[in-house]
């Protein structure tokens, strides 16, 4: 399976701020992040509305768009200098139908992501603003002082004045 593996995937480095995956475009490849950080987000108006972070050890792709191949509403981008192991969709399906471990692998990681979109879900629905923000930096733990706090505020569905108050009453 390794070298099944290393003849289908490949190594790529974005620069801060680059476009991963453009919404205009079906996403045909999935990321897994060796250094660096990466945001999905969509724009609503105008604005970009941050949704969800990747850090190092994550793979990263727009999952509707992966999974069906068809158009979403997601961006991904570089918050920072970031090395990936890219991954084809038509290779990691050859993975999948020829490893049955890959395909396990790919299962868990995504009843992850499930449960981290469930649990922003509830947040977003449920809490106020300050409990908002705990509940980020607990899920972020290890990535939110990377993150700019415009991108915050928006993943919050709060403005900028918002966090900087509720940053300062911590």
């Amino acid at each position: 399976m390794k070298s099944e593996l290393v003849k289908r995937i490949h190594f790529k480095t974005f620069k801060k701020g680059e476009l991963v995956h453009d919404a205009n475009t079906v996403c045909t490849k999935s990321y897994f992040i060796q250094k660096g950080l990466l945001r999905g987000y969509f724009i609503k108006e105008g604005k970009e509305i941050s949704e969800y972070f990747c850090e190092e050890g994550e793979w990263v792709n727009s999952p509707r768009s992966f999974m069906q191949r068809q158009l979403d509403i997601y961006y991904i981008d570089a918050i920072e200098d970031t090395d990936v192991f890219c991954l084809h969709v038509h290779d990691l399906v050859y993975l999948f139908e020829n490893f049955p471990e890959m395909e396990r692998y790919a299962r868990l990681s995504m009843g992850t992501v499930f449960g981290h979109f469930m649990e922003r879900i509830t947040s977003l629905r449920f809490t106020t603003a300050q409990e908002k923000y705990l509940h980020f930096c607990a899920t972020y733990q290890g990535i939110y002082h990377r993150i700019p706090l415009g991108m915050i505020a928006s993943y919050l569905g709060i403005t900028q004045e918002t966090l900087s108050r509720i940053r300062a009453r911590k």
